[in-house]
């Protein structure tokens, strides 16, 4: 390996110190990609999960405004070694993450869209990217004085990324989110021990690890560093029993009167059942849960085979066992919830309700399970499923959308006995919306199975009238019309609990939005003309929560009173974060560029090439997380396997660009096979994935490499090839609109996926490719 060269006069560096630099990279891109997977975690619990986008953007946008600013300040740089720079960020960035942890948790942002919360918005929003600019700074630097080692820098990089895919879940499970994002300090300090100059300076650097290290060991219990506010509210932690963190959720156990409640990220709550099945005859537990809606799939079918998705605290589970059901099969995706909640620290308190022989609990995902599941049931139950709680992969999975698809209900169906029923509750509102659109999508799906017309196969019951919102509505759906008889035992349950009302009963249906859609038969129809979004979802879309039409979102003034606001919301706040983006690129990122001058090789054609390559990767990216959710069965694994797959696949990538691409003018072929492959994906890749879902795990995750490895390989290449052809001349330049562009195409994939699918959001990503492939014609020619 050639010795290293740096701007700096009299600079020269030995063999050994290339290889740590080397390593250095790695240490650094997985400090750097650690601390923006564990700010998606954190946010979703002190703001709401919408705003996990926001850690995507801030990452992207701080590496992209270091970018500039090193070559803004490139001759002051010039003054300094190379190793000396790098140590001084990473030493810097170690003592910064810490203090960013320190905003994040105390500066309060709620659900308002006032000025003084927005300004709070931002505050965290620019203290977040220090890190990430310091980062990119670093990378800046490193990779323009470094030109001539480019793929193995580059490569570095992304091998660091990778291996912070496969870290940040044990971290989380292990370590809980504050003590992930010390974790990521550390990392900075190892890495600026790794790059320092001298023994006084390693000295130093390390001393600041082991501190850090320290600091992690006595926040354990969350006494240093814990959740301060949430949803813009000073939490009390005088009713917190127990709290836990994982790659899934934030759960805690908190005193609510004389009851216990499990609460998901500060928001979402389940009640643990605290009533002895044994003695349930004339209590108010038997009172107070058959009078609930989900009761009447217990009504119709007492001694039945139950499967219920998300059981929580048990209420389901309860009412199944002490209703005579000998076969209770709970599937619950968070283990902290269903083993060491439910099974060991308040195993007791639930009277061992998850440990009875008739009750069998399988963690992972409930479509999954299902999915793959080879018996039948009689029910297949979900109520309330709604957790509101970003995964580890931000806000780009959200486990509980893909439940409520046509391709989902279709499951469910297939998985029933003859007579088998599923019963869906949701929330429900003056107008309408959540469970009108499980009727829409269980509609579509029995028209999918062959049935015509299926006015006779729904019961809708709600408790109470809808004169007010948040009201429980279960939608009762079969593959075969209700019997009369079935339709009698409904009736003398409503006479029994009078509080229950029937919207709709294949033989008296009301004048309500539930028994027109009924009536209808077509539900795409039915939505055009309804006032909310209620169409049927299917797994190419599934956002099954985001009921606002578009005319809503601009012109409907009370849109903020519903308490389906915070879902809704989701959409709101991806148009806050792209005006927040592209306002924060064009002063960081554009604005130097069009004030300063870049040279010839920064003239604004050639950076096109790297915007067209950051959008065309972070499309493809998203998407691809997003799809392999349901194929691996958890939002975590998909997070995991596909970005490690594909930083690892891609670092792999530009390692050999160096040799496969001996000239500038070759520089088309790898984005050109890239956009032809993505086309291949947007035809088979569903297929493909739906029909290997029944392999094992181990086995799907080799059939995810297949798929993945070859792709992420050549998207692997073009970065590289187009910084090698500026041979060090406006690198930085080049770093800061790659980045600006993931930055933006972060949340434009997300508004791509949501309003046309994410077939459309892949193709997009395609068709950024082709656009790099023309761009590369006017690269400097090189060889």
């Amino acid at each position: 390996m050639a010795a290293i060269a740096d701007t700096a006069p009299h600079s020269t560096e030995s063999f050994k110190q290339a290889w740590a630099l080397v390593v250095g990279v790695a240490i650094s891109s997985f400090s750097a990609l650690l601390l923006e997977l564990a700010l998606t975690r954190l946010f979703s619990v002190v703001l709401f999960y919408h705003f996990a986008f926001l850690a995507i953007s801030i990452a992207l946008l701080g590496l992209g405004s270091g970018g500039v600013f090193a070559h803004i300040g490139k001759n002051w740089l010039a003054r300094f070694l190379t190793r000396s720079i790098l140590t001084g960020l990473c030493t810097t960035n170690a003592v910064a993450i810490p203090l960013v942890l320190t905003v994040v948790l105390h500066v309060p942002v709620s659900l308002d869209l006032s000025r003084a919360n927005l300004l709070r918005l931002t505050v965290i929003y620019l203290s977040s990217a220090v890190p990430f600019f310091l980062t990119g700074l670093e990378f800046s630097i490193l990779f323009a004085r470094e030109s001539s080692a480019i793929s193995r820098l580059y490569g570095a990089d992304l091998l660091g990324g990778a291996l912070a895919c496969l870290g940040i879940v044990p971290l989380l499970n292990g370590l809980g989110g504050p003590n992930t994002v010390l974790f990521a300090a550390f990392m900075a300090a190892a890495a600026g021990a790794v790059w320092a100059s001298s023994a006084n300076v390693r000295r130093l650097t390390i001393a600041l690890a082991a501190a850090l290290l320290l600091t992690i060991g006595a926040n354990w219990s969350g006494n240093l560093f814990d959740v301060i506010y949430a949803k813009g509210l000073l939490r009390d932690k005088s009713w917190v029993e127990f709290a836990r963190w994982n790659a899934i959720s934030r759960v805690e156990v908190d005193r609510q009167g004389g009851a216990k409640a499990v609460v998901i990220d500060a928001d979402a709550s389940t009640y643990i059942m605290n009533a002895d099945p044994a003695q349930w005859m004339g209590t108010d537990w038997e009172k107070n849960l058959m009078a609930a809606p989900p009761a009447l799939a217990n009504v119709l079918r007492p001694h039945g085979d139950f499967a219920i998705i998300g059981p929580g605290g048990g209420v389901d589970v309860l009412r199944a066992v002490v209703n005579g059901s000998p076969s209770v099969t709970g599937i619950e995706i968070n283990p902290i919830i269903a083993n060491t909640v439910m099974r060991e620290r308040y195993a007791e308190y639930s009277h061992h309700l998850y440990e009875r022989p008739n009750v069998h609990i399988h963690v992972t995902d409930g479509r999954s399970f299902v999915r793959n599941a080879a018996q039948n049931f009689d029910v297949v139950q979900m109520t309330l499923v709604d957790t509101w709680a970003s995964t580890a992969a931000g806000a780009f999975a959200l486990s509980e959308n893909s439940l409520y698809t046509v391709e989902a209900f279709r499951e469910y169906f297939e998985h029933l006995k003859p007579d088998g029923i599923i019963a869906i509750t949701r929330w429900e509102f003056r107008r309408p919306r959540e469970a009108l659109r499980v009727v829409s999508v269980a509609m579509e799906a029995l028209h999918q199975l062959g049935v015509q017309n299926p006015a006779a196969n729904f019961i809708v019951v709600s408790e109470g009238a809808l004169d007010e919102d948040g009201i429980p509505v279960v939608v009762l759906a079969k593959k075969s019309a209700f019997t009369a008889a079935e339709e009698e035992s409904v009736k003398m349950h409503l006479l029994v609990q009078p509080k229950l009302q029937a919207l709709y009963l294949p033989s008296a249906p009301k004048d309500n939005p539930f028994s027109a859609l009924i009536a209808s038969n077509d539900p795409y129809k039915f939505a055009e003309q309804y006032a909310y979004n209620v169409k049927p979802v299917n797994d190419n879309a599934p956002f099954f929560f985001f009921t606002l039409k578009l005319d809503q979102l601009l012109h409907d003034k009370n849109l903020g009173r519903g308490i389906d606001w915070k879902v809704n919301l989701g959409v709101v706040v991806l148009g806050m974060v792209l005006v927040i983006s592209f306002l924060a690129v064009l002063a960081f990122l554009v604005l130097p560029l069009a004030l300063g001058t870049g040279g010839p090789h920064t003239r604004p054609v050639r950076l096109l090439y790297f915007i067209a390559i950051g959008l065309g990767y972070i499309l493809v990216e998203i998407a691809f997380i997003q799809r392999f959710v349901l194929f691996l069965g958890h939002p975590t694994y998909a997070l995991t396997v596909v970005v490690f797959l594909m930083l690892l696949s891609s670092g792999a990538g530009s390692l050999a660009s160096r040799r496969m691409l001996v000239q500038t003018r070759q520089a088309w072929i790898p984005p050109a096979l890239i956009a032809g492959a993505l086309v291949v994906y947007v035809l088979v890749l569903l297929w493909i994935l739906n029909a290997l879902v029944g392999l094992p795990l181990p086995v799907k995750f080799l059939v995810s490499a297949v798929l993945l490895v070859p792709l992420g390989f050549a998207m692997g290449m073009p970065f590289p090839s187009g910084l090698r052809a500026l041979a060090g001349h406006g690198v930085e330049w080049a770093w800061a609109m790659n980045a600006g562009s993931s930055v933006l195409g972060s949340v434009l994939a997300m508004v791509i996926a949501i309003q046309f699918g994410l077939n459309v959001a892949l193709a997009s990503g395609a068709i950024a490719y082709v656009i790099a492939s023309l761009l590369s014609k006017t690269l400097p020619v090189s060889t």
